[in-house]
């Protein structure tokens, strides 16, 4: 799996802090990054929130998001987590987030990885290149031996899109997450450092 580019963790928008994948970009968020996450995340709310956690009341204002940035640096700082957003190359559009959570050292060198994609960009192949490069880089950087991934059995695309960057199936988890307020069974998928990567299904050119 080629290596990708991030060696340190200093402001959002410091070059040596992008992770480079084909047609995106991923680097942390900063508080400049608000409106443009907002506005996003509201318009693609239909499109989430079938597949996410129960939106807190105050999920999409300015003071939760800076939390939100405050809680990703620290995570950043202590390994626990490296959260990223997602951005299209050549205009820095916003497109969704990938966080590579709970990375858990010692004998087990492993993570979770989770992501998001915002409605207007869904179904191009940007999570694909994203999804791919945040794996490179967890093996790649963080060292990581093994990157788990958890889905609804109802969300194919999901699915289609973790076997599509090399994730094998592993079993079910039953009322494993509590998805829209309800306990729901997750699908588990898993990819080793050792494993090898599909080659990419070219899309159609107007599908960046």
């Amino acid at each position: 799996m080629p290596r990708m580019s991030l060696f340190r963790f200093g402001p959002a928008r410091d070059p040596a802090h992008f992770v480079r994948g084909q047609g995106v970009y991923l680097r942390p968020a900063g508080m400049d990054d608000y409106p443009a996450w907002a506005e996003l995340r509201a318009a693609s709310r239909d499109f989430l929130e079938p597949w996410e956690p129960t939106w807190p009341d105050d999920d999409l204002t300015r003071a939760a998001f800076r939390r939100r940035v405050r809680r990703h640096a620290d995570e950043i700082a202590r390994d626990e987590a490296a959260p990223f957003l997602i951005f299209r190359e050549g205009d820095d559009a916003l497109l969704g987030g990938l966080t590579i959570g709970q990375i858990r050292r010692g004998v087990a060198q492993a993570a979770t990885v989770g992501y998001w994609m915002g409605a207007r960009h869904a179904g191009r192949g940007y999570m694909s290149g994203a999804l791919r490069a945040g794996a490179s880089y967890a093996f790649a950087t963080l060292r990581l031996h093994r990157l788990e991934a958890a889905c609804l059995p109802q969300n194919a695309r999901s699915i289609a899109l973790l076997e599509g960057a090399g994730f094998r199936r592993e079993g079910m988890a039953r009322a494993y997450l509590r998805i829209a307020g309800v306990w729901r069974d997750h699908v588990l998928f898993a990819l080793l450092d050792s494993d090898p990567v599909p080659p990419r299904r070219p899309k159609p050119a107007n599908n960046a």
